[in-house]
């Protein structure tokens, strides 16, 4: 009898223990800069100088979970109404900052291969690939991929070792907007092949649009990047061609463009600047935009639980758009200081 209590005692325990779950750790980062605009526009002869200063700010939590044999969960929580998620300073702070989930994706590691599914980030601040894929005739200068698509998409992405170098794949999901068709909404394919020449790193890349996007458009691009040690520092070279020559449910598109960066690092130290040249044939348009970033980074504090850092950054964009109509100039000055805490 004794026996059978004790087991009954057993099982009423075990049933109501929690199941096994991994633990969910929390991190992220809280940021506030000062921004300083100084505009200097002629739109078709007419000049204006426009001059701006405002205070901005972002939160952004990160979640991740490992939950053993390579397996593990990553999600970002920011506001996405605003551009990067900076918030701007409304009238009487009547602004709401909402998080809300950004990235999220799942996958596993391995020693030789990883994948991953969900909102993934694909690294555009350090590449102009997606800036030119996808802004090409508007504006593919000043990261606009990383402040208006928050540097993630939908997709998957597969990586493994080939041969002396490794090898990406990425299915990427911009668009689920047609209904009519299967396998008609706006898919993209992305790879790229990560090669060590001695010193030299080389990366070679490639996209093709295998549907559309919502907007009618069916770019490919392809290009390549080479990061180049010299000495402490790091010099970084990446060269874009995009061109799209496509009709679909009454938009036309005729375009090319490219877009050359030359990047270094230096300790603190980074900077790079950009030349971009689209032809938009379509609507007989040429765009040229050289941009210049410069940033240096101040470690007021630093432990194992986390920093509080003080960056000035400059960034310098120069504009012209030459069409049937005249010529179009747009540059703008830009200051920027930034104080980050992360925890």
């Amino acid at each position: 009898m004794k026996k059978l209590l004790t087991l009954l005692t057993v099982f009423v325990l075990m049933s109501h223990a929690p199941e096994a779950s991994a633990e969910l750790k929390l991190s992220g980062e809280a940021g506030i800069r000062l921004r300083d605009d100084f505009g200097d526009i002629n739109y078709y002869g007419t000049k204006t100088s426009p001059e701006d200063q405002y205070f901005q700010y972002r939160i952004a939590l990160k979640a991740s979970a490992d939950i053993g044999d390579g397996y593990y969960f990553r999600a970002t929580i920011q506001d996405e109404t605003y551009p990067e998620g900076w918030a701007s300073i409304q009238a009487n702070n009547t602004e709401k900052y909402n998080l809300m989930v950004s990235q999220f994706y799942f996958g596993r590691n391995t020693p030789n291969t990883q994948w991953s599914l969900g909102r993934i980030p694909l690294g555009s601040f350090d590449n102009p690939f997606l800036d030119l894929t996808l802004y090409a005739i508007s504006c593919p200068v000043d990261i606009p991929f990383t402040t208006y698509n928050f540097d993630r998409l939908f997709g998957c992405n597969f990586t493994t070792r080939l041969g002396s170098g490794q090898w990406t794949g990425i299915l990427v999901n911009l668009d689920d907007n047609a209904t009519s068709e299967w396998f008609n909404d706006g898919y993209g394919f992305y790879t790229c092949y990560k090669l060590p020449v001695g010193n030299l790193t080389f990366i070679p890349q490639a996209y093709v649009t295998l549907t559309h996007f919502s907007d009618g458009r069916k770019p490919y691009s392809f290009g390549t990047q080479v990061f180049i040690p010299v000495g402490k520092s790091l010099v970084t070279l990446s060269g874009v061609y995009t061109v799209d020559d496509n009709s679909y449910n009454g938009s036309n598109n005729d375009y090319d463009g490219y877009i050359f960066r030359i990047r270094g690092e230096s300790g603190p130290f980074m900077a790079w600047i950009d030349y971009n040249k689209t032809t938009d044939h379509e609507n007989g348009r040429d765009l040229n935009n050289t941009f210049i970033w410069a940033q240096y980074k101040f470690k007021v504090h630093e432990s194992a639980s986390g920093s509080f850092t003080l960056m000035p950054v400059i960034r310098y964009r120069a504009s012209t758009e030459n069409n049937a109509s005249g010529k179009i100039e747009n540059d703008l000055f830009r200051t920027e200081v930034y104080a980050t805490v992360t925890f």
